[in-house]
């Protein structure tokens, strides 16, 4: 990016004479002010004095352990406006509707207010675009197409749940809890070769009608497939759970680690996207119990829900985003919200044969009251 705007002072003749210097992420200009670029976080933008802020694609800005990054980002931008009163610039390709381009264009795009909102596709912006091939995109994919070519948002994606649902779920203030002997618990994990995903596991029990999150334990990559098996298994004792289930596409993969290690891993018949859907439900009526865990709370915020073009379902993570922690947690929760509940057996009797007639409705009430009373014979079955 500091390359791109370096091109564009220089090929300007009013603009080329003003530069000053430059460094890896700043041109200083010889008014005094200087163009910095930053990454999108809300900690490193904090305690400058800005004239003007421009906020680039910031419909795909991500953070890790934020809900929502970018409404962090922004609300940390406009104190350093604050003195100037200069601009906050958005400028994004559009994406799903949500999040602080949506809430903009929702509120002010077409109506009489102090915030501009332009909406306009690619060929219009720029009229030197190969149509033709634009073209071809629309007919590849046409809503992918629609929302990075056509400046819309896009239909086929929704946020799968939302912040007001995962807030009403956190025991705040608890971040593991310990395992006590008169409860049965239940782990997954979400494994990795060690090169690019992180390793999770999870561990859940049940309360009633409610499945409480008790641990994460999650390992960055680079490290030894093994020695994190390892690890991972010696918290699955402290908690005593012999088996764990994880992800099917590393069944193989991870069944033997565990195995020399006495632990049974059992491949999950869902998939990630049927894990999730189940999920939700408990969710949305509080039948489950989070840790107050802010990179699970960001990564269950960021998953969204997608139809593809035959109408079916999927639910994974957002572009650029991760899903490691909430994947095993999720998968624990599951396992922990839809376990039978063993109850005591109920037998209702009824009449399945009566050998004679019995004279009449109250001779039938003593019968089953006293079945053993002679002349009446019959079968109970439950």
């Amino acid at each position: 990016m500091i390359n791109f705007i370096e091109g564009a002072i220089e090929s300007a003749p009013a603009l080329k004479p003003l530069m000053e210097g430059r460094s890896r992420d700043t041109i200083s200009l010889k008014s005094g002010v200087d163009i910095v670029v930053r990454p999108a976080s809300f900690r490193s933008t904090r305690g400058a004095t800005c004239v003007a802020v421009i906020c680039d694609e910031i419909a795909f800005f991500r953070l890790e352990g934020a809900a929502q990054p970018d409404t962090e980002i922004v609300r940390a931008l406009r104190p350093s406006l604050l003195t100037t009163h200069g601009p906050l610039i958005c400028i994004s390709s559009p994406y799903a509707r949500r999040g602080e381009l949506w809430r903009a264009y929702n509120k002010h795009f077409g109506k009489d207010s102090n915030v501009l909102v332009a909406q306009a596709p690619s060929w219009l912006m720029n009229s030197t675009l190969d149509k033709a091939w634009i073209d071809e995109q629309f007919a590849d994919d046409p809503i992918a197409a629609n929302a990075e070519y056509g400046a819309n948002f896009r239909t086929d994606v929704e946020q799968f749940v939302t912040i007001e649902a995962i807030e009403a779920c956190i025991s705040s203030g608890v971040y593991e809890r310990l395992p006590l002997s008169e409860l049965t618990y239940y782990g997954f994990v979400d494994p990795s070769g060690g090169s690019q995903d992180g390793m999770t596991l999870a561990i859940s029990h049940r309360e009633g009608d409610v499945a409480l999150l008790d641990c994460i334990r999650e390992v960055t990559p680079p490290f030894s497939p093994e020695a994190v098996v390892k690890e991972f298994v010696d918290v699955l004792r402290g908690y005593r759970v012999a088996s764990v289930r994880g992800d099917r596409f590393a069944g193989e993969f991870s069944r033997e680690p565990f195995k020399k290690l006495g632990i049974d891993y059992l491949v999950s018949q869902d998939s990630k996207s049927q894990i999730y859907q189940t999920l939700l439900p408990l969710l949305n009526s509080r039948r489950i119990d989070l840790l107050d865990d802010k990179r699970l709370v960001g990564q269950l915020l960021s998953l969204e829900r997608r139809t593809a073009r035959g109408g079916r379902d999927s639910i994974d993570h957002a572009p650029g985003h991760r899903d490691d922690r909430i994947n095993a947690a999720a998968g624990a929760l599951v396992l922990a919200g839809f376990r039978p509940v063993q109850q005591a057996p109920i037998t209702i009797p009824f009449v399945h044969s009566v050998t004679r007639d019995f004279p009449s409705s109250d001779a039938f009430s003593r019968a089953i009251r006293d079945p053993t009373r002679p002349g009446h014979s019959f079968l109970l079955s439950a």
